[in-house]
């Protein structure tokens, strides 16, 4: 039984297992854009500064440095906001570590609308569709501390570009204690007849509210986790589809290029179904509480049942 109410901070347990990482492994370096406090990476610096390397609020010089130090043998991790480790420094993760297939892991903290206060120019909403249209890109979107832990694992041993987007917000445990991050397979949380809830992130945790609000109005949904939208998972979601006949993916970020849209390319070549898309509609995000954000844009749980709704 999950406890939505009892949550953890996703960006902490990231910089303690980033030094936890960096204790087996010598060779993982980690830039940080002079924001080390919001993403985490202090524990890091603290424990290794021999490793950690802060090249100021320069995010096309962070992307850039990374994939040099790749070049020679280190696994470097760099850590920026989402929004400017996409958006701002897009063409180094394009032509510097794409292209040349540098073993590099991108985090991007503070994704999606849910960086509240800070507003549009901080909020990435676009991040994940530029990530995911990058060949050779691996994309992660953790959706509690013990994900994130087992796919930055994975991180440091996959050999290539990897980008991991964090939440600001915290979130509640979500899967069991016997969870394994399988990097090539989604994970069905909940099982169900009438419609398949497809989510990642922070906003997997509303969806399952959401299912538990459906269920007793005599809807009984399907819950599937993909925390991997490249390379997607389209067995699964193929599986799911057949058994509800209808689609619905939540994602905190716009509803074009993301998760929305691997799964309606999944589905469109192979079992085409009816999907709702929910998240960002064509639009900038503005400043405000994280929760009223996600209220006013449709993204709680209580949006996510309205739409539903509208759908069946």
């Amino acid at each position: 039984m999950i406890n939505f109410d009892t949550k953890k901070s996703i960006r902490e347990s990231f910089g303690k297992k980033l030094e936890e990482l960096g204790g087996k492994n010598k060779n993982i370096v980690v830039l940080d854009a002079d924001l080390s406090v919001s993403t985490q990476t202090k524990f890091f610096a603290k424990t290794y500064p021999e490793r950690f390397f802060n090249v100021g609020i320069a995010e096309q010089d962070l992307v850039t440095t990374a994939a040099g130090l790749a070049l020679t043998g280190k696994i470097p991790f760099a850590a920026a906001f989402a929004v400017f480790i996409t958006g701002r420094a897009y063409d180094q993760v394009r032509m510097s570590v794409c292209y040349q297939k540098a073993n590099v892991k991108l985090i991007g903290t503070h994704g999606g609308i849910t960086v509240g206060e800070d507003g549009a120019t901080h909020q990435a909403l676009e991040d994940v569709s530029l990530m995911r249209g990058l060949p050779g890109m691996t994309v992660i979107l953790p959706s509690d501390c013990n994900e994130c832990e087992q796919a930055l694992e994975f991180a440091a041993e996959h050999n290539g570009p990897v980008y991991i987007r964090i939440a600001r917000n915290s979130a509640p445990d979500i899967y069991p204690e016997d969870y394994k991050f399988n990097p090539c397979k989604a994970y069905v949380i909940k099982k169900g007849s009438d419609l398949t809830l497809i989510s990642n992130g922070d906003l997997l945790a509303e969806t399952l509210k959401a299912a538990e609000v459906l269920e007793t109005k005599g809807i009984s949904a399907e819950v599937i986790s993909v925390p991997v939208v490249k390379p997607l998972d389209c067995e699964t979601i193929i599986d799911s589809a057949k058994k509800t006949n209808t689609v619905v993916t939540v994602e905190n970020h716009s509803i074009y290029g993301g998760l929305g849209s691997a799964v309606c390319e999944c589905l469109s070549e192979n079992y085409p179904v009816k999907v709702l898309r929910i998240g960002t509609n064509d639009v900038f995000g503005q400043s405000g509480d994280a929760k009223e954000l996600l209220k006013l844009y449709g993204l709680d749980s209580a949006g996510i049942i309205n739409k539903v709704m509208e759908v069946l």
